[in-house]
């Protein structure tokens, strides 16, 4: 019986109690899993264990993962991403992890922190992924840079607003890479099956969090970057305005790049939860 699962209220309340009894009984919880975080091996009957439930547009999942990866909670996702996710669990996807820091860009969702442009195109966020090293440490780290500037919602004048709008949301200026950057409560790194799917932020209306960047398709990470993820249990961003710190295919050059910008006042940054809590 598998004494150790913990199904979170707001899990419960999605499943139903019946199907949550069911689980905490262990007539259908698994006698092993793959946590759906760090992707090794768990078992619910040897440690403690959390339900993590994905909702898409039209299907749910219900996953597994090691307490001291995730805590039990409901997680909103893209109908794209919850299919996506299926067929990583079905063993079907087999994109290896990238060797460089892997970069993605997508669409800034309207009305959060990163607003419009005034041209008639929404800003797009680069998004790239590496491991920063600080303080002799290694950091798993995302660095977000948009495509072209972004100005303040519904604001028509040039300029680029991109890091005081951050700034205004709790991202703190960074002159030096010598220490991390505190927490920033309510935002947090969304890492599911082994793979980042988003960044999330408070939800101005109260309830779940929305995502104020969200991948296309899941981005792949190193299993160096996921493990350093699992350990600190948090992912440094850095933010910096376009033109700042460029498509870097090393990790050594992106640290070059993020000095250069923290010594001419273009970075902001703080520590982001995992899988926001």
């Amino acid at each position: 019986m598998p004494r150790m699962l913990d199904v979170s209220d707001e899990v419960r309340a999605e499943i139903g109690d019946e199907e949550a009894d069911r689980l905490l009984a262990g007539d259908s919880a698994p006698g092993g899993y793959d946590c759906t975080s760090c992707r090794t091996p768990g078992d619910p009957e040897q440690e403690r264990t959390s339900t993590v439930l994905f909702i898409g547009d039209e299907t749910a999942i219900l996953a597994f993962a090691h307490s001291t990866c995730l805590p039990s909670q409901v997680v909103q996702v893209t109908e794209e991403q919850l299919q996506g996710a299926v067929r990583s669990i079905g063993g079907n996807d087999t994109a290896p992890a990238p060797a460089a820091p892997a970069m993605q860009a997508a669409h800034v969702a309207p009305g959060h922190t990163a607003p419009e442009q005034a041209a008639p195109e929404q800003a797009v966020l680069g998004v790239t992924s590496g491991l920063v090293l600080i303080a002799g440490e290694l950091h798993p780290a995302l660095v977000v840079e948009p495509t072209a500037p972004v100005a303040r919602p519904g604001s028509l004048a040039p300029g680029d607003d991109f890091l005081p709008l951050l700034i205004e949301q709790g991202f703190l200026p960074v002159t030096v890479l010598s220490t991390t950057p505190p927490v920033l409560h309510g935002w947090s790194v969304l890492l599911a099956v082994g793979q980042l799917h988003a960044v999330l932020q408070p939800n101005p209306h109260g309830g779940q969090p929305v995502a104020w960047w969200q991948a296309h398709q899941p981005l792949q990470v190193t299993e160096g970057w996921r493990t350093a993820a699992n350990k600190h249990q948090q992912v440094l961003l850095f933010a910096a305005p376009v033109g700042s710190i460029g498509r870097q295919p090393r990790e050594d050059l992106l640290r070059d790049a993020l000095d250069r910008a923290a010594a001419n006042g273009r970075l902001v940054a703080a520590a982001l939860p995992l899988a926001g809590l």
